[in-house]
């Protein structure tokens, strides 16, 4: 019988997972990844884990007249439902500034075996999985969200979703300006129970 060898270690994995950091969106400038650089990044982000290989996700590159299009209709919808007026040009910002976004949705796939929860977690594990690809291939990258995720109008009109679909992140990318200083970093030992019995 085979004794079970134990993965090579990856230093230089662990080291940048240690010490990453997403770099604020409104700090990300042009030059942006181009079809060839994003392609790896984006075909990385998704080997994540994906109980019954449903593939409960998808992605859409924004970028361009794109981005000025759903800017405006963020406008648009926002004053036109009431939404905090003094947010919108922030809310608007967030595509009109960006230099690149891909939206990851989140498309739950009917199935009697595999909880909707978890296909929502695996979306989420490819929004963190693109932000994590971009840095490690020498990119900025945030992970945003907001009031355009789920607003049905917004997703129906701006991103053709069907009524299912919602928006996991929108995950801006660029060149990165002034690095960061990084932010407080959870307590371990206030987030942890180890239980032996």
């Amino acid at each position: 019988m085979t004794t079970p060898a134990r993965l090579t270690p990856r230093p230089e994995v662990m080291q940048f997972l240690c010490s990453r950091r997403s770099r604020p969106a409104k700090t990300l400038t042009g030059p942006a990844p181009d079809r060839a650089e994003l392609t790896p990044i984006l075909e990385a982000a998704l080997r994540v884990p994906d109980h019954g290989k449903l593939e409960p996700w998808r992605l859409i590159v924004l970028q361009g007249a794109a981005l000025t299009r759903l800017a405006d209709l963020t406008d648009r919808l926002g004053h036109a439902q009431g939404r905090d007026g003094e947010k919108l040009p922030k809310n608007a910002a967030m595509f009109r500034d960006a230099p690149l976004m891909v939206a990851v949705v989140a498309a739950p796939v009917p199935s009697d075996k595999i909880p909707q929860v978890e296909q929502v977690l695996s979306a989420g594990a490819v929004c963190l999985g693109l932000v994590n690809a971009a840095l490690a291939s020498g990119w900025g990258a945030n992970w945003l969200s907001g009031w355009m995720s789920t607003d049905r109008d917004f997703l129906s009109e701006g991103l053709s979703l069907a009524p299912t679909e919602w928006v996991a992140g929108y995950i801006v990318l660029g060149t990165e300006g002034p690095v960061p200083t990084d932010r407080p970093r959870p307590d371990l030992s206030t987030k942890t129970q180890w239980v032996g019995a």
